[in-house]
């Protein structure tokens, strides 16, 4: 079924109406009077409507059911990735999106090669919030996750010790797993932290440590920066009973 976002301000409870790129990727799916469509805000509701008449350049819209996004996780998890050289941050939005994360956060360590200006990171910022728009509209997402960028390690270290769950992975930890993690106490919020290409510094990882952040392993093998996230989210998904 056709899945559009809309914000919030601009859905009714009875009709609803497609406008601008929404209407424009109506016209490409070639909707027609009675065929139904899927409506989201982005933030974990949708409106199950059929559509009742179609104008150039909108899209009318009669709801028959609004309700909780089915397809969104139980768990509210934040995925906290170091900045990445290329495209590899984007490459983990797109998939983390897919996989069920409700928040995507950047933020510089010691160890960064990329370490964006105020300027590009904006432009950066504009370009990751479209990836995880399209990624959720594809997978049948009914939140948007937000993507956000930190000033410092500190920041990040600060906002991800706010979950019930907060974990930073480390390549040398050799007893905590990230299993006797999950096991260790119920949650309902989750923040994942994994470092750079280069990895967290031990003094980095000292400092996650006393301010709350459990520090585990992913297993005996390194992993790429922008395999880590993907690989914890989806072992998180799994013990949460999304897959």
């Amino acid at each position: 079924m056709p899945r559009f976002f809309v914000p919030r301000v601009e859905l009714g409870e009875n009709f609803l109406v497609l406008t601008g790129e929404n209407a424009a990727h109506a016209r490409v799916l070639r909707l027609k009077n009675g065929d139904a469509v899927t409506v989201c805000d982005g933030e974990g509701e949708e409106w199950h409507c059929v559509v009742s008449d179609v104008a150039p350049g909108q899209v009318s819209l009669v709801v028959q059911e609004h309700t909780a996004a089915k397809s969104e996780a139980a768990v509210f998890c934040s995925v906290y990735m170091a900045f990445a050289k290329a495209d590899k941050f984007e490459h983990v939005i797109q998939k983390a999106t897919e996989l069920g994360a409700a928040e995507l956060v950047a933020f510089p360590s010691a160890r960064c090669v990329s370490r964006p200006d105020e300027r590009s990171l904006a432009k950066k910022l504009e370009r990751w919030q479209k990836i995880a728009a399209s990624a959720a509209e594809q997978s049948g997402r009914g939140r948007i996750p937000q993507v956000l960028a930190l000033p410092s390690y500190e920041a990040a270290l600060q906002r991800a010790a706010q979950a019930e769950l907060a974990v930073c992975f480390y390549e040398n930890e050799e007893q905590r797993t990230f299993r006797a993690a999950i096991e260790s106490a119920p949650f309902r919020t989750a923040a994942l932290l994994t470092g750079p290409e280069g990895g967290l510094e031990r003094s980095e990882v000292e400092q996650a440590q006393r301010v709350g952040l459990q520090i585990c392993t992913l297993g005996s093998r390194i992993l790429r920066c922008e395999t880590a996230p993907l690989c914890a989210l989806s072992a998180l998904m799994y013990a949460a009973g999304e897959f």
